[in-house]
């Protein structure tokens, strides 16, 4: 068959047929296994603990790898093997966030090598594209002959279709570029929108004796304990620019000295948070990284994407409740999500997205799903708690910085927000949600899932739905954002969210309280009647201020319950439910963050002893982890002496709103109360848990004023004591 060739960009490409199977078989055998995962702002690359990326594996479908970039995979094939076969792992590690180190050597191989003679290592560097470089060394006596071979592929699927092996009634075309040199492979793919996606290798250090297909082979002799070195650049781009907004180095040496520069510059202007407990301090070390690694930008500074891989774009909620974790640790964090979720908010009404004039987005998407309109994510705005959040974290932006010019900038975004929230509130005085397009989610609040709105008796409950703690978030923004409204001289506007707030407190507390349990709904269906599941979910409005102290008292109790609390912390849905699921995603399952918002309401009431509990209980299950990274969830099982706690098979790791819970529950252990428009810190009943005697902040800021401060136990006492001051806060103990 004639292939037509096509000239895109200046270059020419023949259309090609695309298999997963290479002319080199994969030399893997495994079913599942952990992964590394580093990330360099928009690139994000997973590989199996050999460094391998293996999507097109038939034997490990469960594990995810691969290079992505906007919403794309440009590389689902880079193997390493030796004369055929798999290195054998001695080591690996991916700590520094940005570069991938493996040790591995050679298998023994039929009259060619004996076992464990070469050493391989392997550096694997992400810095506006993905840097490779494969040192050998022969440990014998003797010179040797090997052939050492590289296999790749680039599938440039979609993450959806990653995601839930989704196939399409059509794609688009892969491309082969003519008159490729004899040092580079190029792999391309025109989508169905027309977009040129490329995936750009260059081979360095030593050239390769051939390239045959997608296989690049080096025949290599090495003398004894002689070393050489063999590696490639990758680049990807779209439309012939490149595709990560992060300039492409130009070799691995220089990627990793700017990487590392970047990120020394960003960790000096945060908080440092350490204990006297080692263990404890590995895990602030890896949440610290964790942090630094899920940062991307999006036109207004860096935020926080949600998690590895499934979530690494810009959301709505999981950016919003992550970065009010993490004010104690990087304000800038939260100043950039608001100035850029203000910059998305709603502008239109579209069934599609979803999306109405002030609301705030849930997620964007970037890749050809997107782009090609089979998805809503351009961006998708169904959900009905990220509004009344964003105002929830400009509020307490303010009370961090008290920068008014900040304040007054949002102003107009802030109103726009209310106006959506007073709209939908109209009809009943609550804000519902009901899915308007229909390839966007049906449940819109933080349990997303299509099976987790549930009444007593198990049965799904469906059509419109006023979740208990958006009612909550709607009711603790117009209080505070009636005190900045005073602060800006919008008096009326003050004295309105005050009344319209004390009005909805008396209606929650009426409508959703279940007189039988002693507890509040879940939600109200769209009768007005209650949904009366017992949820984690009232254990997020503890802290807002909606619950009268007899009935806060009341929710504390149930929350430490057998039913709810496992031992390693809330589950999200009563195991007496009779649709409770340990593994259910939302049903029975345990959330670190949904768990720390609950421990905060504690705190907030007075129940510290019960607050320091969940403390204890989330760190040690982190610190149970092999890497002390705490997972987006775990199995809601019964906490046992003699087990760890059930990992869910599928969660993300890192996680941001997972990340962000340890410096949260640092906060609550201080309980730091800034007041910047008073100009005023107050460190209410610092309390230090059980397993750790001394914390420090050093760098701590506020304003624009600099804190060093220590907790420290002196006879079951936590004692606070301010070792360093710049600037003129009113610091009170």
């Amino acid at each position: 068959m004639i292939q037509v060739a096509k000239n895109l960009y200046g270059k020419t490409f023949i259309p090609i047929s695309l298999s997963e199977d290479s002319e080199l078989p994969y030399a893997i055998d495994f079913q599942s296994q952990p992964t590394l995962v580093i990330k360099d702002n928009d690139l994000f690359l997973i590989t199996d603990q050999l460094g391998n990326i293996v999507a097109g594996a038939k034997n490990q479908k469960r594990t995810v790898t691969g290079l992505f970039c906007h919403d794309t995979r440009f590389l689902s094939r880079s193997e390493l093997q030796i004369a055929g076969q798999s290195p054998v792992l001695l080591s690996s590690c991916a700590e520094s966030g940005y570069q991938i180190t493996v040790n591995c050597t050679n298998p023994a191989i039929d009259n060619l090598l004996k076992r464990e003679t070469i050493g391989i290592e392997r550096k694997i560097v992400l810095r506006g594209g993905l840097f490779e470089e494969i040192t050998l060394r022969n440990y014998t006596i003797h010179p040797v002959e090997i052939p050492i071979t590289l296999s790749f592929q680039a599938d440039f699927k979609d993450l959806f279709e990653v995601k839930s092996d989704r196939i399409r009634s059509q794609r688009g075309q892969s491309l082969q570029a003519l008159n490729q040199s004899d040092n580079s492979l190029n792999f391309a793919y025109e989508g169905l929108d027309h977009s040129l996606m490329e995936s750009l290798i260059t081979f360095n250090h030593l050239k390769p004796t051939k390239i045959q297909g997608n296989t690049v082979i080096w025949n290599i002799t090495l003398q004894s304990q002689a070393s050489c070195r063999i590696g490639y650049a990758l680049q990807t781009k779209i439309n012939n620019k490149a595709n990560s907004s992060i300039l492409f180095p130009k070799s691995l040496t220089e990627g990793v000295k700017i990487a590392q520069r970047e990120k020394d510059s960003w960790y000096q202007n945060t908080t440092k948070i350490r204990t006297d407990s080692e263990a404890v301090n590995q895990v602030i070390t890896q949440a610290e990284n964790d942090i630094y690694l899920l940062l991307q930008s999006f036109g207004q500074g860096k935020i926080l994407v949600a998690g590895i891989p499934w979530f690494s774009t810009l959301f709505g909620r999981d950016s919003l409740i992550a970065a009010r974790q993490t004010l104690i640790f990087d304000s800038q964090i939260t100043r950039n999500t608001l100035l850029t979720l203000a910059e998305y908010q709603g502008k239109n009404h579209s069934d599609w997205h979803d999306e109405s004039p002030g609301k705030i987005l849930h997620e964007l998407r970037l890749g050809e799903l997107a782009r090609c309109q089979e998805i809503p994510h351009t961006p998708y705005y169904g959900t009905v708690d990220a509004t009344p959040l964003w105002l929830i974290l400009y509020a307490d932006y303010y009370d961090w910085s008290g920068d008014r010019a900040f304040a007054e900038k949002l102003w107009s975004n802030v109103l726009r927000a209310m106006d959506w929230i007073d709209h939908q509130r109209q009809k009943t005085g609550y804000i519902y949600y009901l899915r308007q397009a229909e390839g966007g989610l049906r449940n819109q609040g933080w349990k997303d899932s299509g099976d987790c709105i549930v009444n007593s008796k198990g049965e799904l409950v469906e059509g419109a739905i006023a979740l208990c703690e958006v009612q909550g978030y709607v009711y603790y923004a117009k209080v505070k954002l009636s005190h900045i409204a005073k602060i800006l001289g919008e008096e009326k506007l003050a004295q309105k969210w005050q009344k319209e707030a004390e009005e909805l407190k008396e209606r929650f507390n009426r409508d959703f309280w279940l007189e039988s349990e002693q507890y509040y709904a879940l939600a109200l269906d769209e009768n007005g009647k209650p949904i009366d599941s017992i949820t984690s979910n009232p254990g997020h409005c503890l802290s807002l201020g909606i619950y009268p102290p007899e009935k806060a008292n009341l929710v504390a109790q149930r929350l430490m319950a057998e039913d709810l609390y496992s031992g390693w912390g809330i589950r999200t849905l009563s195991s007496f439910s009779p649709a409770y699921n340990p593994m259910g995603y939302h049903l029975g399952s345990v959330w670190h963050h949904d768990t720390a918002i609950s421990a905060l309401g504690l705190r907030h009431i007075g129940k510290i002893d019960d607050a320091m509990t969940i403390a204890q209980s989330l760190i040690e299950m982190t610190i149970s982890q092999a890497n002390h990274r705490p997972p987006e969830l775990f199995c809601g099982f019964e906490r046992k002496s003699s087990q760890n706690p059930v990992k869910y098979p599928v969660a993300c790791f890192p996680q941001a709103w997972a990340t962000g819970t340890i410096f949260q529950l640092l906060q609550m252990m201080i309980n730091l109360l800034p007041d910047m428009k008073n100009n005023r810190l107050l460190i209410k009943n610092p309390r230090l848990p059980d397993f750790i005697n001394r914390l420090s902040l050093e760098n701590l800021r506020i304003g624009n004023n600099l804190i060093d401060l220590v907790l420290e136990k002196i006879d079951q006492q936590t004692i606070c004591r301010i070792t360093k001051q710049e600037g003129d806060l009113n610091i009170q103990l």
